[in-house]
């Protein structure tokens, strides 16, 4: 059995990230009996410094690549049938998008707890599944608590700013490895799987990079 680290770069209303992270854990399950992972999360935040109600997706979206919100509305029927593919819904999610600077602090103290993948889950299911508001700390810690984590614990934490520089300073590192889309996975520090791919070109990878 080998192991291998994953250093995953993502965000957390990203829908592929949310895709990516959904085939990468069917991949690992095919391998599961000769590949294992050690799974770190780390942040690259889409739309730092939204307003507290954040930004309507299709404005976002019209904003960022020069079209019209109609022609950016128009683009999900491909993100609907991967979503579909890798057997998550996202029925629920939100039409608006929302700073996550937050989220990645949480993300980080939960880390540190032994959960950050369970608050991960947590987290898009709020988002993509339940249209909650991931800025927000109450849905936060609603998050945390899904996740096996105390609620009183997470505000704590989300109240004192706690863990801010430590989310900055991550995001800089990777930025400055010429990381600046998501999702993005680095294998053991050293090869780097771009995009959502599919479940079994994952498996692939990881059966090579292990077997090298």
């Amino acid at each position: 059995m080998c192991t291998l680290r994953l250093d995953i770069v993502s965000d957390v209303v990203c829908p592929w990230c949310y895709i990516g992270i959904a085939n990468l854990e069917r991949a690992l399950d095919a391998v599961k009996d000769e590949v294992a992972a050690e799974i770190h999360l780390h942040p690259l935040q889409l739309n730092p410094g939204l307003p507290p109600d954040g930004e309507l997706v299709a404005d976002n979206i019209a904003r960022k690549y020069g079209i019209t919100p109609d022609q950016a509305r128009s683009r999900g029927a491909g993100l609907r049938d991967a979503a579909a593919e890798a057997g998550v819904a996202m029925g629920g999610r939100s039409d608006r998008i929302f700073d996550t600077f937050d989220a990645h602090r949480l993300l980080h103290w939960a880390g540190l707890q032994g959960h950050q993948l369970a608050l991960k889950h947590a987290l898009f299911d709020a988002y993509f599944e339940h249209a909650r508001n991931v800025s927000d700390h109450d849905v936060l810690a609603d998050a945390a608590v899904a996740a096996g984590l105390g609620r009183a614990a997470a505000m704590k934490v989300l109240s004192t700013g706690a863990y801010a520089a430590a989310v900055d300073e991550d995001e800089i590192e990777w930025r400055s490895e010429g990381i600046a889309s998501v999702p993005t996975m680095v294998v053991d520090r050293e090869f780097v799987i771009s995009g959502a791919q599919a479940p079994d070109r994952l498996a692939r990878a990881l059966r090579k990079l292990a077997a090298r």
